[in-house]
């Protein structure tokens, strides 16, 4: 993921129609994390100055609030027709090898996190971009394994000799092959994230981490760039979530992992990192 662009941002009014207003987009028939029905219009962007936007795309971008946990999401998720538009380009960042000798120092503070509860054996990486998490857990010791949908990703780590996969996650069956699996700025895009942690949570060993980056919308900085209306996340448009630490910590504890460590993230703006370990079923 690369931001890129301003949200331009349209504020409807409290009585807003809640119309879908994208065809190209599948609508959440209830909240996607809890399944109330009731959800609220938060707020409405402007996505068309995203780097991966495409004409035959909507431009705008609906944003609702559940009543009942407070989950932000969006007011549908792309169908498999406008998804394959989006994948059609790779953001310059999101390239195999991009930027990587910067990226490396980034990517060493991100496993420095993980080392004080896991320290060898296979790390996955799920939406692995550029490479850099994987290139630098190996020389910490761990065995890389990559996870991704774009196919010229995962040849291109292939060819340098790590094992990559183009699937989704919920179809790699490997259960309890990985001390690591990371979703580094990845659970946002998941149209639904409860079946991704689930399918984590089986593919790594007793005793093993979870590591998770995204934004924080309980971060001062979110709110200082979203009353500035500068906040890009509201315009990012491969996003379906915006979860705030406390509501993606319930969700970690109801779906097997607990929460042992916070940081932020050196990734992208407003960014938080959270480590969580496995709990025995």
């Amino acid at each position: 993921m690369v931001i890129a662009c301003v949200a331009r941002l349209i504020i409807p009014s409290e009585n807003s129609d809640r119309v879908m207003q994208n065809p190209e987009r599948i609508a959440y028939e209830g909240c996607p994390l809890c399944d109330a029905g009731g959800a609220a219009h938060l707020i409405t962007a402007d996505c068309s100055k995203h780097p991966l936007y495409q004409p035959s795309l909507s431009p705008v971008m609906t944003w609702l609030k559940c009543v009942e946990c407070d989950h932000v999401f969006t007011d549908g998720y792309f169908t498999d027709e406008a998804a394959g538009v989006i994948f059609s380009r790779t953001n310059a960042g999101q390239r195999v090898g991009a930027d990587c000798e910067k990226w490396r120092y980034i990517s060493a503070r991100m496993i420095e996190k993980v080392l004080p509860y896991v320290d060898d054996g296979h790390w996955l990486d799920v939406g692995f971009g550029n490479g850099s998490l994987l290139f630098t857990a190996e020389e910490y010791g761990f065995s890389p394994v990559g996870l991704d949908l774009r196919t010229e990703n995962v040849a291109a780590l292939r060819a340098m000799g790590i094992e990559a996969h183009c699937l989704d996650i919920l179809k790699l069956d490997q259960p309890g092959r990985y001390r690591v699996v990371s979703m580094a700025d990845v659970l946002e895009h998941i149209p639904y994230p409860i079946p991704a942690l689930k399918a984590a949570h089986a593919l790594l060993q007793d005793g093993g981490v979870l590591f998770l980056s995204m934004p924080n919308m309980d971060s001062r900085i979110w709110r200082i760039l979203s009353d500035s209306r500068a906040n890009p996340y509201w315009g990012e448009i491969e996003h379906y979530h915006n979860f705030s630490r406390t509501r993606l910590y319930r969700l970690l504890q109801a779906n097997g992992f607990e929460p042992v460590r916070y940081g932020v993230s050196e990734r992208y703006r407003s960014c938080m990192e959270v480590v969580a370990k496995k709990r025995a079923a």
